[in-house]
């Protein structure tokens, strides 16, 4: 800055002291401060390490500019309120009390006590010692990614970070989900509540054996010098959120939690109280194989009336994510929100588009347009005030991940991401994502706010055009059709996609798969249930149901063709701008469908399969095969009822293929 003269005065260390050009009212460069007098080292550190959080003030100014108490207590009540709160989760069941807490990691505590008269301590609170004889436990709360970025690296073998500033991380043995090892206890409430039986997800146990799961993965926890708390929130939407503390051993857990959950503002996390859900993750530890009901060393246990979640035997983080996701599945429906496994977009003018599709379908693809705001990803509820995103981030897979390809989720893998399972050079750090060494599901973590185009907050208004994608390796599905309500239903409820399963075993032969409301392994209730409820808000709300098959054209896998990428999109975007619902339709065979008869930028004649396929004859035979696979596989959805009759149930079945 420029000086405009030389004051009088004399300044430290016998130098003039420099006038600033705003005439002295504002000091910019104030050389008269103190020295600082460290000593040491650890003194310095100590200096530089400020207290940060949480950094909102406790008392409110009033009108008067007094001191209007926020919520009446100290620094000193809220953090030892906070920690009874935490000792009261970690309570060991059989002994009553949890372990004595302390906050802050134990390592750093001796760089501190030098020079105590520098700034503001962590208070520890005496709270009753247990009985269980485990020692005391330092609590890590809500760390910021910098803060667990220096434990993983630390503390857990295997963390590096990468070129682009990812902290890279290995998740142990398992390296995906472990659906089989899922246990959900049954009791009087979810005895008739959930579904299941043949098909469902939801594998039972009791809540004896929970307890002592439970009891196994608190004691773990509470052996450990410190474990990592997050209490976040789930569901952007404020009058439906649910609060949430997850209580993890790894540094990892605690960041990919930071990461997919909702972040809390420091008043949120001051008024946070006691959480509606908590995940215990001992992942570390196995759990009893010769405990009832356990089939390996890993188990996945949810009891929905104790609000609780116990993870043994898996560091896979993907299981907290999905655990809750299971959770929000039984506990919106019960407040007439309906949670759905889907992509979620808005357009400019406001309007929403909800994607379903399983993997390879093109979900993440097609919902990431430069052209509109991403809303979310992958989860979402859809409540009376419109759309929201249940999670604060995205999880992202990153085999043969791409600049080109993919910008969004390339640009986001930066500091604060979470790079799970990947192979990197030692020297250089570089990630390569062709490298499928450690496991093909590599995956990203990431806040949502990475992406360009991400709205937040994560909600919007109630949707216009729900979109159903399928990737039909059969190559019998038109490119795109428009459904009636009851065809939304049957295949909402089919959840339907076709790939080439095992293409290097020289299998030419697609493989059918189908997943109820195309997330079969997190729904708690029966697959009719959302079905009803989705079709109720699309006709109050008045949206469109589409299937899209973003697959084959021309014959099945091996003689036909790919369907571009170039025309699904034109189709999409017809769909988004409204132009679709104006154009002629006629209606095919078998399945039904209403299909247009031209979409400006696409070729009309693949708008209808039937003109692609060179043998009219092995059209039809595919065409019957597939419709007999929807028809064995809704078998299973046809004996129940909702409601009184079973009206709805035949509607749905009318809809389906008829031959």
């Amino acid at each position: 800055m420029e000086s405009k003269g030389i004051e009088n005065g004399v300044g430290r260390n016998g130098l003039a002291k420099i006038q600033t050009q705003d005439n002295g009212v504002e000091v910019c460069h104030d050389d008269s401060a103190t020295p600082v007098k460290a000593t040491t080292i650890d003194e310095l550190h100590s200096l530089q390490k400020k207290k940060s959080t949480p950094n909102t003030p406790l008392y409110n100014k009033d009108a008067q500019g007094n001191n209007a108490f926020a919520n009446n207590v100290s620094e000193v009540q809220r953090q030892k309120q906070q920690l009874q709160s935490i000792s009261a989760s970690l309570a060991s069941l059989t002994r009553e009390t949890g372990p004595k807490l302390v906050k802050g990691d134990p390592a750093s505590k001796h760089e501190t006590s030098k020079v105590a008269h520098h700034h503001v301590h962590h208070v520890t609170p005496t709270i009753s010692v247990s009985d269980s004889a485990l020692k005391f436990t330092h609590v890590l709360y809500n760390l910021s990614p910098a803060e667990l970025y220096e434990q993983a690296i630390k503390y857990e073998k295997g963390s590096f970070i990468t070129s682009t500033g990812a902290l890279a991380t290995l998740s142990g043995a398992k390296t995906g989900r472990s659906p089989k090892d899922k246990r959900v206890v049954k009791d009087e409430t979810t005895e008739d509540e959930l579904w299941w039986g043949k098909g469902s997800p939801n594998i039972e146990m009791d809540e004896e054996t929970f307890m002592v799961n439970r009891e196994r993965a608190v004691d773990y926890l509470n052996s450990l010098d410190k474990v990592f708390v997050n209490d976040q929130f789930l569901n952007w939407d404020p009058e439906h959120r649910i609060k949430v503390r997850i209580i993890s051993a790894r540094a990892y857990h605690s960041l990919f939690m930071h990461n997919m959950c909702i972040r809390p503002t420091p008043e949120e996390l001051e008024d946070f109280g006691t959480p509606d859900f908590t995940i215990y993750n001992a992942g570390r530890f196995p759990c009893n194989r010769y405990t009832h009901y356990m089939t390996s060393s890993t188990s996945i246990d949810l009891n929905l009336a104790r609000r609780e979640m116990v993870i043994l035997g898996t560091q896979y983080a993907g299981e907290m994510k999905k655990g809750l996701f299971s959770v929000m599945h039984y506990l919106m429906p019960k407040r007439q929100i309906l949670s759905l496994h889907s992509g979620c977009n808005m357009g400019k003018g406001g309007d929403v588009a909800l994607f379903f599709g399983l993997s390879g379908t093109g979900k993440t693809t097609l919902s990431t347009d430069h052209n509109r705001y991403l809303i979310g990803d992958d989860e979402h509820c859809w409540s009376e005030n419109g759309v929201s995103n249940i999670e604060g981030g995205c999880y992202a897979k990153c085999i043969d991940l791409s600049g080109e390809k993919e910008p969004d989720i390339w640009n986001a893998i930066k500091f604060g991401t979470v790079l799970e399972n990947v192979v990197f050079d030692e020297h250089t750090r570089e990630v390569d994502y062709m490298d499928k060494s450690v496991t093909e599901n590599t995956r990203a973590a990431y806040p949502i706010e990475y992406i360009p185009n991400a709205k937040i907050p994560c909600v919007g208004p109630h949707p216009k055009n729900v979109i159903l994608l399928a990737c039909d390796a059969f190559g019998v599905l038109p490119p795109v059709s428009k459904l009636s309500l009851a065809q939304t239903m049957y295949h909402f409820i089919s959840g339907y996609t076709a790939l080439v399963a095992g293409t290097e075993d020289g299998i030419k032969e697609p493989q059918a798969t189908f997943s109820a409301c195309f997330g079969a392994a997190f729904i708690m209730l029966h697959p009719t249930k959302y079905a009803a409820m989705l079709a109720e808000k699309m006709q109050k709300h008045g949206a469109t149901g589409w299937l899209v098959n973003t697959g084959w054209s021309g014959g099945s896998y091996g003689s036909g063709n790919r369907i571009k990428l170039a025309y699904t999109r034109r189709i999409i975007d017809a769909i988004h701008s409204g132009s679709l619902l104006e154009a002629n339709y006629k209606k095919t065979e078998v399945f039904g469908l209403e299909i247009p008869t031209e979409i400006e930028g696409v070729p009309s004649e693949i708008l209808d399969p039937v003109n692609t396929w060179p043998d009219k004859k092995a059209h039809e035979e595919t065409l019957l095969k597939l419709g007999g696979l929807f028809k064995k596989n809704f078998e299973g959805f046809v004996n129940y009822k909702i409601g009184e009759d079973s009206n709805l149930t035949e509607e749905i079945l009318a809809a389906g293929p008829i031959f």
